[in-house]
């Protein structure tokens, strides 16, 4: 009888230990007091708060500067947080995936207000994005997103502000369908492996062109979104297929290299071998003025305003929507000319 007493007791005691371990635990990983003087950065499962003020201290962890597109966007975050105000925590990954985390992690650390994100790849920062979350710090990802199984809009991260990558490839290969009348044999230089700019704008492309029997895409090769990487791999490319008169870049730089490597093989860009590429950059637009590449479908990269009108919005207690999609324009022949002054 004494022992089953003690042992009755001992189970009430266990039970009232989780019963107060349940009540001090919290279904939402966010914590710390960063996000805006915010104490938990919102509620449970929910994304952080962000506090009304006159000035934030933004993170911009750029992703590389080796490019016009990527001097332009972050001319333009520096001009609207110095107009606000606002300070500016900047750092530049160099390319690195490994090092776009560890800047982020060293954004959060210093208990920023919130985070503007160019993610390089969408896997590797998807992690990244969480661990805001998790210390009360609201992120906004420009022009890049994330894995969408790994990090979620409206619950991971604010909202993604860009373009719509599917469609920029779907308007181009639409141009080139137009273009050669059905029948091109293609080059396609693709953007950084693992970049959703890349991921979706070969999906708009190939997608559009699978009902062209006429439309064959001989191969497709990683260019990194860089100049000379596009010049390299159009030049080995060339080798391997001579019987090429298309060409479909992911950006603008590649585009250019391209063009480099088929007027030193001799060959005729604008004439014989047909270019399209995404971005708008000014020597995409001066390229097509002189008759060497076709088209170019605009990737805007100027997000200082939208980022600083969307966090402000989002400070209110306005709802945000996951998706903000910026509107580009399309260059051909028959504009360019007139846009090259507005052009970066």
């Amino acid at each position: 009888m004494q022992r089953a007493r003690f042992l009755a007791g001992w189970v009430l005691l266990v039970v009232a230990m989780v019963a107060l371990a349940a009540c001090g635990s919290t279904t939402d990983s966010g914590g710390g007091d960063g996000a805006g003087g915010q104490a938990a950065g919102g509620a449970a499962g929910g994304l952080p708060k962000l506090a009304q003020k006159d000035s934030y201290t933004v993170c911009f962890p750029q992703t590389e500067e080796n490019n016009p597109w990527r001097l332009a966007q972050t001319a333009s975050i520096k001009e609207e947080t110095s107009k606000r105000g606002w300070k500016l925590v900047y750092t530049n990954a160099a390319g690195s995936a490994a090092k776009q985390v560890a800047d982020v992690q060293s954004c959060i650390a210093q208990k920023v207000d919130v985070i503007w994100l160019p993610p390089r790849e969408e896997k590797p920062l998807a992690t990244a994005v969480k661990q805001a979350k998790q210390a009360g710090i609201p992120v906004f990802l420009l022009d890049r997103n994330v894995d969408q199984s790994l990090a979620k809009a409206g619950e991971d991260y604010v909202a993604f502000i860009g373009s719509d990558f599917v469609e920029e490839g779907k308007r181009a290969a639409e141009w080139l369908v137009k273009e050669t009348g059905g029948k091109a044999n293609i080059i396609q230089l693709l953007g950084t492996s693992g970049a959703s700019p890349a991921n979706d704008r070969r999906k708009g492309f190939e997608d559009a062109i699978k009902g062209q029997s006429g439309m064959k895409v001989l191969a497709s090769q990683d260019g990194d979104f860089n100049r000379d990487k596009g010049r390299q791999v159009m030049e080995t490319l060339l080798r391997a297929h001579p019987d090429v008169d298309a060409v479909y870049a992911h950006n603008d730089e590649m585009a250019i290299g391209a063009i480099a490597a088929l007027k030193a093989a001799g060959r005729k860009p604008g004439q014989d071998v047909t270019l399209v590429s995404i971005d708008g950059e000014r020597a995409a637009l001066e390229a097509i003025v002189d008759g060497e590449l076709g088209a170019s479908v605009e990737c805007n990269p100027r997000f200082g305003p939208k980022a600083a009108e969307t966090t402000l919005a989002y400070a209110a207690g306005q709802t945000i929507p996951p998706k903000i999609i910026n509107p580009d324009q399309f260059f051909d022949a028959s504009n360019a000319k007139e846009n090259i002054a507005a052009a970066y």
